[in-house]
């Protein structure tokens, strides 16, 4: 990792990468809001270029790391940050509202809990739990029967194996949310023949970070 910390550093540039990946794209411009130990330390602690390090997609060993801000700025990405009480939440966690170059917009909630580790809890209005280990799949689909199992079949055709899935709903026959974490990712072929599904709006693969 490029330090000097795995919670404020490493971390942040975990969350970074995780929300360019549930975004779906590069990322045009991104709104940031810190909370707590993340606002009080993060600027000493590198967690402002660290997440927009993330957002241009670098790992945490990549030297550019502290050069990101120049980085964003040659690739034309705008990122402002903010800081915020963001309530009952972990010290460590940020609000990242991006906007990708194709015009999609998402909010994605993380937190950085420790030793590198993250936890993505919010994705737009549905709380999740999404720790970027392993490559997933967010699918927003109507709230109707049919839909998991048919997701799930597609996912069995293509030979991916589904490690944890979670679904999440608006209210009963409104939008929902799958995020499946898989064992190998979900490649463009998969995700297309998923987004081809009756009840499907939109599919996302988000690789691991």
């Amino acid at each position: 990792m490029v330090g000097p910390s795995s919670s404020h550093t490493a971390g942040a540039v975990r969350l970074g990468s995780l929300a360019r990946g549930i975004a779906g794209g590069d990322v045009r411009a991104a709104t940031v809001t810190l909370h707590g130990s993340f606002a009080a330390t993060g600027r000493g602690h590198g967690t402002d270029v660290a997440l927009v390090a993330g957002l241009l997609g670098y790992a945490p060993d990549d030297a550019r790391i502290p050069q990101s801000f120049a980085h964003a700025r040659q690739a034309g990405m705008q990122v402002t940050f903010a800081e915020a009480d963001l309530g009952d939440v972990h010290p460590n966690t940020a609000r990242i509202e991006v906007e990708t170059t194709t015009g999609t917009t998402v909010l994605v909630q993380g937190s950085s809990v420790g030793a590198g580790d993250v936890e993505i809890t919010l994705i737009d209005d549905f709380p999740v739990r999404l720790t970027g280990e392993l490559p997933a799949i967010g699918v927003v689909h109507h709230d109707q029967p049919g839909v998991v199992a048919a997701v799930s079949a597609r996912l069995a055709a293509g030979v991916i194996n589904i490690a944890s899935m979670q679904v999440f709903r608006e209210r009963r026959g409104a939008r929902a949310l799958m995020v499946i974490e898989t064992d190998e990712p979900v490649g463009d072929e998969v995700a297309a023949g998923i987004g081809a599904l009756p009840g499907i709006i939109t599919v996302r693969a988000v690789p691991a970070v």
